[in-house]
């Protein structure tokens, strides 16, 4: 049992994650950016303790830095699982260019937002890890270019994550990046191929197992490493 910070647990991935690790009995928080919208499932884990949820929005800094002050207790895995997936138009050859920035404020920045606003939660806990939702998408490997915006915005966030690694490797903080699977949500779309349940308890048995030798990496849903 442990503490596991979620953003963007209103539905989808995020939303399953946090069903799997309250299930168990793990301490969960969770982040909307209208605390209004939470669903009535965790009305139960609430008024229990077992789960609190914080108002956040990935895009505003000043959200993101009232919520880490929120709260005092330590956080044993970070999830950075908040996300879109860009605007209509992100072609190459024909852009919306507001969209395509607003990809990257979410997508890679607000990820590395999190984490240093919650730092400090991370330090007081043992051996914590973050881990941050990705696609295969971004992988350099894949020449696809369409939608392009989603694909640089979490090429991005790897790149990032692998920082954040490398300068966090001596406190013992593992940061990972992970590719959920073409997972049917309101994102992947109902022809994707793999189910949200089992996308959720492949990830909640990588991120149990994770050591410090992991840290850097790019990992699918079942554990099995991602060419970056």
């Amino acid at each position: 049992m442990g503490t596991t910070l979620i953003t963007g647990i209103g539905r989808g991935i995020g939303q399953e994650l946090a069903r799997v690790l309250l299930q168990r009995g793990d301490r969960v928080v969770g982040t909307l950016r209208d605390l209004s919208q939470a669903s009535p499932q965790w009305s139960g884990f609430i008024a229990g303790g077992q789960l609190r949820l914080l108002a956040l929005d990935v895009r505003d800094g000043a959200s993101i830095l009232e919520a880490a002050a929120s709260f005092g207790e330590p956080v044993d895995v970070l999830v950075n699982n908040a996300g879109i997936i860009g605007p209509q138009r992100q072609s190459t050859l024909d852009m919306d260019f507001d969209g395509f920035l607003e990809t990257l404020n979410i997508n890679t920045l607000g990820p590395l937002r999190v984490v240093q606003a919650f730092l400090p939660h991370l330090r007081r806990a043992k051996a914590a890890r973050i881990v941050t939702i990705s696609s295969r998408m971004g992988s350099l490997s894949h020449a696809k270019s369409d939608r392009i915006a989603y694909r640089a915005s979490k090429a991005a966030v790897n790149k990032v994550m692998q920082g954040i690694a490398t300068d966090l490797r001596e406190e013992g903080i593992v940061a990972i990046s992970v590719h959920p699977g073409w997972v049917r949500t309101d994102m992947g779309g109902s022809g994707a191929d793999v189910s949200v349940q089992d996308s959720a308890a492949g990830l909640v048995k990588l991120i149990d197992g994770l050591t410090v030798e992991h840290s850097g990496g790019f990992f699918d849903w079942q554990g099995e490493p991602v060419p970056f």
